[in-house]
């Protein structure tokens, strides 16, 4: 299983998680991989998965624009549906899932996103994510599910606004 953390614009995450003593104790045993996004980090389990982003949750705060979790190939589902499953158990996986988001990465412009349609796949938004390198689709609930119409940025989305240091 694979965590991606979608770093904030303007934000070298992996440079960041290596210059923190705390978050290098905290990735010691996996080998984080820069991705042009971000940071994909390799774990044994969800619950592993669960517990790393845990101890990593102040520097996600701060600048990881998104954390996924890899379900499957190709295929990453939200924190949120990743408690459901695993903590609260209220969320049971099936081949197709009903609340999808596809998401385009475009070098040097932040990840565009789109709500999927139901019984629709990849290819359908292919022609909406022109020059993206990367293409993926993310499973989220149904409260993640916003009706955002035409494909826009995580920034103009208002996704994880930054948080103040001065708390």
């Amino acid at each position: 299983m694979k965590i991606l953390f979608i770093q904030r614009e303007d934000t070298d995450l992996h440079h960041t998680f290596f210059s923190s003593e705390t978050s290098r104790l905290a990735l010691r045993f996996y080998h984080p991989r820069k991705v042009p996004c971000g940071v994909v980090v390799e774990v044994a389990s969800l619950g592993s998965a669960l517990s790393l982003v845990s101890e990593l949750r102040w520097y996600i705060r701060r600048y990881v624009r998104e954390t996924l979790f890899e379900i499957q190939k190709g295929v990453y589902c939200t924190q949120t549906l990743a408690q459901d499953i695993y903590y609260e158990r209220t969320a049971i996986l099936t081949a197709t899932w009903p609340f999808r988001r596809i998401y385009g990465y475009i070098p040097e412009k932040p990840i565009r996103r789109r709500v999927m349609e139901k019984d629709s796949s990849r290819q359908d938004y292919s022609g909406g994510l022109t020059g993206a390198t990367t293409i993926f689709e993310v499973w989220c609930t149904e409260e993640e599910v916003e009706d955002i119409g035409d494909l826009i940025s995580l920034e103009d989305a208002g996704e994880n606004p930054p948080v103040s240091d001065g708390q």
